[in-house]
């Protein structure tokens, strides 16, 4: 018997009647499915830090500053948010109670465990930075530890069958060696009846690997890959809240973008280099290897089929089915007239120091004389980067520049020209081209540009590159 597993992000989760009417209740068999949910939206930027602008919550709080009254303060707003959510989903006295039960009991062990760590951090022999890596995955697993028992009670109201699978090893031995993701998974499904049950899963799941210190972000997208690999799916489905598309509806318009329909997972990670992830490209990997399809879905559209992402597909004919970009790129560039001839001794510093730091490359150029790196982190990283090279390499001129990408994307871009279009679309727009790159895999072209441009550059390229043509993209049944 087969079954599917499928995500609803965050901005779905904070949803219910649309999770509950247009996924879960759709007419069809509600069973033979595993849902591995995300937090309600905006609830991990308030336990970990702002996720694009890095305002700290609760743990940037906790892990910044030794003023115990500043990480109260925002778990304080956590319980405030947490609570306030189940007020509007739950009406009866009797489900309100148990809902507020269940996440209080976790929000004050955690609050418990912070002040003690406070406490015995103040002393000299343990030291704070050790236990961070702990104190984030525990703050991450109860956004999706709340959203997921909450969406099994409010279906079990509706009359399904379901099952809360907490993965988040909350109440865990502590003697007991921690096993490793798929282990987990495991032992969690092994007395689940997929065809009787519904099981709601928890995005976080506790591990010897360590999600968060692998994947930060991208760990719930790594739950449901192993979970959809583990227990063999059909298919693998994330919900979002809006189609995998030609350009950014925000930023192309509505009207002008189309939903891609079918591509490739090597087109899924070139949108998540530059941070558009339809996927973390971990999680892919596995779904690849183990052959499952993956479908992204619009929650608010459930009769599209959606988007259909396999190892195999290649467009009918060759084009390019998705502009997209980056902006607040940093461009680190390393000019030295001695670099001829030892390119591979300043290759092998600057990579080292760019790991030292954590700063995320997402391509790279390089000539006689010059490395450029253009990088995903904040201007304080790159100071710091900026000030170690200088160091290392006294005479070297080292700019840093921030800069934005565009890039064409597709699963097959061999078309004659395209180049020669691409830079025309841009100079016609009033657009100077800073830097270009394009492989010879032909599934992506970058254009580095001025920052205030990075608008009119995506619709330029997407009138110019996608508007005109008819690419037989088509629109795959569910």
């Amino acid at each position: 018997m087969t079954h599917t597993v499928e995500k609803i992000g965050g901005s779905s989760m904070s949803n219910y009647a649309a999770v509950r009417d247009n996924i879960i209740l759709r007419p069809g068999n509600r069973y033979n499915r595993i849902f591995v949910v995300s937090a309600y939206s905006g609830i991990t930027n308030l336990l970990l830090e702002h996720k694009k602008t890095a305002q700290p919550g609760v743990f940037g709080s906790f892990a910044n500053a030794r003023d115990e009254a500043a990480w109260r303060g925002e778990l304080a707003k956590v319980r405030k948010q947490l609570l306030e959510i189940n007020h509007a989903l739950f009406t009866a006295a009797m489900d309100r109670a148990a809902a507020k039960s269940f996440i209080e009991e976790r929000l004050t062990a955690a609050e418990n465990c912070l002040s003690d760590l406070d406490r015995l951090c103040r002393h000299g022999h343990f030291q704070l930075d050790s236990h961070l890596a702990t104190v984030r995955e525990m703050l991450a697993s109860l956004g999706e530890a709340h959203s997921a028992w909450n969406l099994s009670r409010l279906l079990a109201n509706e009359g399904v069958r379901t099952r809360f699978v907490d993965l988040t090893g909350w109440h865990a031995d502590a003697d007991a060696p921690v096993p490793s993701l798929d282990e987990r998974i495991r032992r969690s499904f092994q007395n689940i009846d997929l065809a009787r049950e519904l099981p709601i899963v928890t995005g976080y799941a506790h591990c010897d690997e360590g999600l968060m210190a692998r994947f930060d972000r991208g760990y719930s997208e790594m739950t449901f890959s192993r979970v959809a690999v583990v227990t063999g799916a059909a298919e693998a489905i994330i919900h979002k809240e809006y189609h995998l598309s030609s350009a950014d509806p925000l930023v192309v318009g509505a009207e002008r973008v189309v939903p891609i329909g079918r591509t490739n997972y090597d087109v899924a990670d070139q949108l998540a280099n530059l941070g558009m992830e339809a996927i973390h490209p971990r999680a892919a990997k596995g779904l690849r290897q183990a052959g499952i399809s993956l479908r992204i879905k619009n929650t608010f559209e459930p009769e599209h089929g959606g988007t259909v992402i396999t190892h195999d597909h290649v467009s009918e004919k060759p084009c390019v089915e998705i502009i997209a970009g980056r902006k607040n790129v940093y461009a680190l560039q390393l000019f030295d007239q001695d670099m001829m001839g030892r390119f591979a001794h300043y290759d092998h510093a600057l990579l080292t120091t760019l790991e030292r730091f954590g700063a995320d490359i997402i391509t790279k150029d390089c000539n006689a004389n010059s490395l450029t790196h253009y990088l995903a982190c904040n201007l304080k990283t790159v100071k710091r980067i900026q000030k170690t090279l200088v160091e290392r390499f006294g005479e070297a001129e080292i700019d840093v520049r921030r800069v934005a990408l565009v890039s064409a994307i597709g699963s097959d871009m061999q078309v004659p020209g395209l180049l020669a279009e691409t830079a025309a679309a841009l100079a016609e727009a009033g657009i100077s081209i800073l830097a270009m790159h394009q492989s010879l895999r032909q599934v992506t072209m970058q254009c580095v540009i001025d920052e205030r441009d990075y608008d009119t550059a995506i619709r330029a390229l997407h009138r110019r590159l996608i508007e005109p043509h008819d690419h037989g993209i088509a629109i795959c049944a569910a």
